[in-house]
């Protein structure tokens, strides 16, 4: 995937997260709980891309 595509969707990922802070009523836990979720998902889908997620889950204990 072009690094120019995974900025554009950081981006827009991002760009959205702040339009639903800014403009849907919420309370604080709740805007505090999705955007924890948002940016655990995004770091996992940039360890998948990256090929760091495969790596780690090929290691055995």
């Amino acid at each position: 995937m072009p690094l120019l595509t995974i900025l554009i969707v950081l981006i827009i990922a991002g760009v959205l997260l702040w339009l639903v802070n800014n403009y849907i009523p919420m309370d604080r836990k709740i805007k505090s709980i999705l955007n924890i979720v948002v940016v655990i998902v995004l770091v996992i889908w940039l360890l998948k891309i990256f090929g760091v997620f495969s790596y780690l889950t090929s290691i055995h204990v």
